[in-house]
């Protein structure tokens, strides 16, 4: 398995898969099924929001995952635990707005560093606005908070909801803590059980109906294309 694997061993699987990924995307099919939208905001499930930087954000997703986000909001709540949902879809404004306040506060940490190398590092994390699958409303971005210890849960890069970029950000990177290991284990089982599949560089992302996860199900097709109203 791969957290049985070094460290460098694993980074280097990961991002192995990731250039095949990028090769397998083009060679997807995608039919819109026009699936509407829903903000999750008018669902009155037991769910946390992540203040976004988009005013008037809505965390939409398609109607299809209304009820398996509402199945895991349910578990996590018996446990006395919230589903936090940092993002779903956005409009490539939003995506180009998070893109470039990335690149900014790289060009502040490292002065020195030119403008490709910088955008090449925020790249592995941030996608450009459009090649985002954020922009189908088939992608969604979340953690858990622990209402007992009225804290986010530690997921091994996280300092509450901001979360440092890095490759220990794969989910299953060997050189986090048990505790963490635990917590993300237990987001990305809930997802999983529900169809969705796990971004391979991000804990907290997970897909459905789009290319990632035509390919993380070797579907033939995609049901989600990018939304681009709003």
């Amino acid at each position: 398995m791969m957290n049985q694997l070094s460290a460098s061993d694993y980074c280097k699987e990961i991002d192995q898969k990731v250039l095949l990924n990028e090769k397998l995307i083009p060679t997807i099919t995608i039919l819109e099924d026009n699936t509407p939208m829903v903000s999750l905001k008018d669902t009155g499930f037991d769910l946390m929001f992540e203040p976004s930087i988009q005013k008037g954000y809505a965390y939409l997703v398609r109607e299809s995952m209304v009820n398996k986000i509402k199945k895991i909001s349910e578990v996590l709540s018996q446990q006395d635990k919230t589903l936090i949902i940092r993002s779903a879809w956005r409009s490539f404004e939003h995506q180009r707005r998070i893109w470039n306040n990335k690149v900014d506060f790289m060009k502040r940490i490292h002065p020195d560093m030119d403008l490709n190398e910088i955008e090449n590092k925020v790249s592995c994390f941030v996608a450009p606005e459009t090649k985002s699958l954020h922009a189908t409303g088939g992608a969604i971005d979340a953690l858990i908070y622990d209402q007992n210890n009225d804290c986010v849960m530690d997921f091994g890069t996280n300092d509450g909801l901001n979360i440092d970029l890095s490759e220990k950000c794969y989910p299953y990177h060997p050189d986090i803590s048990n505790e963490a290991k635990k917590n993300r284990k237990l987001l990305i089982d809930l997802f999983l059980k529900e169809d969705f599949v796990m971004d391979i560089q991000e804990y907290w992302h997970f897909d459905y109906g789009n290319v990632n996860w035509a390919i993380g199900k070797k579907e033939r097709h995609a049901k989600y294309d990018i939304i681009k109203f709003r």
